[in-house]
């Protein structure tokens, strides 16, 4: 019994993995079959523009100089609708069908001072001709062309009016886009009554590949700040994923509550992931030259000191003094003791220290 004990411990110790530790104090060495290495993610290193300042929150926006929010300019009900969320529009694209009685009286005044203009026309061209032939005094033909000339005012009102409403169809008016887009939002249903006071409007036609991004600098870092100025953008919705803007506004004046300064982004939305009102960070580049950068979980620090661990062949691993240029809420920035490309433990650093203190 005792003999069957101590084989299986002979069998366990030869199962266990072996660790070693080479002459140079900053190297390790792990057998192919060290459980520690289930515990590792290596990653290569990669460059980015240093941030010139820590991440900062926004929002995304419409970009206005490409966004139509569309009222109603009539009263009346809505009798048909052309248009959902998500289609794509051309300008002076049919959206709705309104029956109102004002665009109704609209194209009455029209009719009317049109026939009005005809006979006041009529009347001119007999009373000329009465007074080339010296039959009426000169007195009725002046009344006669002041009488066309105010017709002519008055259809010219009529028809402004009517064209500033737009399209019609049938008597009905006829809400339209003025640019092209894609329909963002609708507010309104076939026979909702619609008012020009509406305080939303009933439309949103917007591109919706090019988008604002709206974030609030602090005073103190402003100056970090200028337009043309590229940043990364990160929203929660996307994890792994950056995405790129440019400053393209910086607001005159400071808000005297929260000491901030509005900054306006212009970003490039081709793939349609980012949506209006999300909420994301904002990080400013400091110039563009890049250097290479880990995660902060990968840096130990030991009094003023940084280190990483490089793996410098499988199994392999080295503990490196790194210097770090700026050290922002999810990675490090170094500028020396690591290149682009090298692989670093991202995870599990904490393990391998304790093992380094071990040995």
């Amino acid at each position: 019994m005792v003999f069957k004990i101590l084989e299986s411990t002979k069998i366990k110790t030869q199962k266990k993995p072996q660790v070693s530790v080479t002459k140079e104090s900053n190297l390790i060495k792990y057998e192919s079959n060290a459980p520690q290495l289930a515990y590792l993610k290596i990653t290569a290193v990669e460059k980015a523009p240093v941030p010139a300042i820590e991440a900062l929150q926004g929002y995304i926006t419409y970009n206005e100089d490409l966004t139509a929010r569309i009222t109603s300019p009539v009263g009346g009900r809505v009798t048909q609708i052309f248009a959902k969320v998500g289609d794509k529009t051309k300008s002076n694209q049919p959206l709705a069908a309104i029956d109102s009685p004002d665009f109704g009286q609209a194209n009455a005044d029209v009719m009317k001072a049109q026939s009005d203009l005809k006979l006041k026309q009529q009347s001119f061209e007999r009373t000329k001709t009465l007074f080339e032939g010296e039959v009426i005094p000169k007195k009725e033909f002046e009344a006669s062309e002041a009488d066309l000339k105010q017709a002519e005012a008055e259809y010219q009102r009529a028809l402004g009016r009517i064209k500033n409403y737009g399209l019609s169809k049938e008597n009905n008016f006829i809400l339209s886009s003025k640019v092209a887009g894609v329909v963002t939002e609708r507010q309104i249903n076939p026979g909702s009554e619609v008012k020009p006071d509406n305080a939303t409007p009933l439309f949103i036609v917007s591109d919706p590949k090019k988008l604002w991004v709206n974030i609030e600098v602090p005073e103190k870092d402003l100056h970090k700040i200028s337009l043309g100025q590229h940043l990364n953008i990160e929203a929660s919705a996307y994890p792994n994923e950056t995405f790129k803007a440019k400053v393209i506004l910086i607001a005159k004046v400071l808000d005297p509550d929260t000491r901030r300064v509005v900054v306006r982004c212009d970003i490039d939305n081709t793939d349609e992931k980012l949506k209006p009102q999300m909420y994301i960070y904002a990080t400013p580049l400091d110039g563009e030259e890049n250097f290479p950068f880990v995660p902060n979980d990968a840096v130990i620090t030991e009094g003023v000191k940084n280190f990483i661990f490089v793996e410098r062949s499988p199994g392999v691993i080295e503990k490196r003094n790194i210097k770090i240029v700026h050290q922002g809420h999810i990675n490090s920035f170094i500028s020396e003791g690591v290149h682009e490309g090298e692989r670093v433990v991202t995870t599990g650093a904490l393990l391998l220290n304790s093992e380094f203190s071990s040995n």
